[in-house]
């Protein structure tokens, strides 16, 4: 079962014309797009997505239950749905879309439906991991704190942030690569600037197989060092 997995990379690298091994200037660009707006994309995650996750972890009722249901959605949902659903909603025919118009700007197919391309990829599946993160820490631990006159906040940073740093490292790097390898939501929602996926299927329509090989290995070592690197080092912990 483990050659099987592994040969799919076994043959990239047989197949791979090392010789001709070069990358055309689009194919470039396209990793410095995805580069710098993953990782844009990635802050804006992290920001947003560990204090709604620890909420998700540790709160109670009926608003909870109701918000997981509401990160469920765009983690469910196919990705090229969820493009369309983005180009409805921010595109020119669509609620926020018109509302921009008035002020002139637009939000499709541009570095600004890029990055909102990437937030909704990887939010729900870093939400997802993060809870679990949070989710492990026993409870005593705050309480405990609580009863020695330690503030909810100073738990979060010296003890609840600590304590899950490995869980929440593994879900930036689930959240990096789901956001810097996502396809169907730009292919409909920000296919320019081209990033990598989309140069990707650009090369292969113009080119066929052979010619995406040298973008697919520096697509391949943006995506996987990250969460092999995170995996390896929460097994050994």
């Amino acid at each position: 079962m483990l050659l099987l997995l592994a040969c799919p990379f076994a043959g990239l690298f047989i197949m791979t014309d090392w010789r001709k091994f070069a990358l055309s200037s689009a194919d470039g660009r396209s990793v410095a797009i995805s580069l710098a707006y993953g990782l844009a994309a990635l802050a804006v995650i992290a920001v947003l997505g560990t204090p709604l996750a620890y909420w998700l972890a540790t709160g109670k009722g009926r608003m909870r239950d109701g918000a997981q249901v509401f990160l469920l959605l765009p983690l469910l949902t196919p990705p090229l749905a969820l493009g369309i659903l983005l180009a409805a909603f921010y595109g020119p025919i669509g609620p926020v879309g018109i509302l921009l118009e008035r002020f002139g700007g637009i939000i499709t197919n541009n570095p600004p439906a890029l990055l909102i391309a990437g937030i909704y990829a990887g939010l729900p599946t870093y939400v997802v991991a993060a809870r679990g993160a949070f989710a492990e820490i026993p409870a005593e631990l705050a309480e405990s704190a609580l009863t020695l006159g330690v503030s909810r906040r100073q738990i979060f940073r010296h003890i609840t942030l600590p304590m899950a740093r490995d869980g929440l490292g593994a879900a930036l790097a689930l959240a990096w690569v789901r956001g810097v390898g996502e396809l169907g939501i730009v292919l409909i929602f920000a296919y320019f600037p081209q990033g990598m996926p989309v140069r990707l299927w650009v090369d292969l329509e113009d080119g066929g197989l052979s010619a995406t090989f040298p973008l697919l290995w520096l697509f391949l070592l943006a995506a996987l060092p990250l969460p092999l690197w995170l995996l390896r080092r929460g097994s050994k912990r």
